[in-house]
């Protein structure tokens, strides 16, 4: 009988199908946190200075304290995404955080909503300079869209 084939073979496409969509989520060996998929997209950019905050430089941490956002660029299967940063530093460590989310599709903001609600679990009360996270509450790629953005803000912060 054949059925019983077709039906197997059906069900290993779809499972192959949902390896392939999964393994696009996994975090991969150190990629840079922009890349080009050949389309043309202009930079993200940021403010070049601090939002709100006494602007005192902490001669410790090298870094000023203040509130400074950028933005953070990041390649997903759907292609280039972005997610927005604000960070608070006190005495070169991170008070606050915020993310400004900005998707292309619903897994987009699947993903950054999840990265979103965990990631200030993870850097308040750390040093600017410790951070580097790779996967927050499930989300792997926008941790690189993050990274990049915290890259700016130490530039803008010194």
């Amino acid at each position: 009988m054949s059925f019983p084939v077709r039906k197997s073979v059906f069900v290993g496409i779809a499972g192959l199908s949902l390896i392939g969509t999964v393994a696009g989520c996994a975090p991969s060996a150190q990629a840079p946190a922009a890349q080009s998929n050949g389309a043309s997209t202009a930079p993200a950019t940021s403010s070049g200075a601090p939002i709100a905050g006494t602007g005192s430089s902490s001669a410790a941490s090298g870094y000023k304290d203040g509130t400074y956002s950028a933005d953070g660029n990041y390649v997903s299967p759907n292609g280039t995404e972005t997610v927005g940063v604000e960070l608070t530093l006190s005495g070169g460590t991170v008070s606050d955080v915020s993310i400004t989310q900005h998707p292309s599709n619903p897994n987009t903001r699947k993903f950054q909503g999840e990265f979103a609600g965990g990631i200030r679990a993870q850097i308040v009360g750390r040093k600017l300079d410790e951070l580097n996270v790779s996967k927050v509450a499930g989300s792997s790629l926008t941790s690189g869209g993050f990274n990049g953005a915290v890259e700016k803000i130490k530039a803008e912060a010194k």
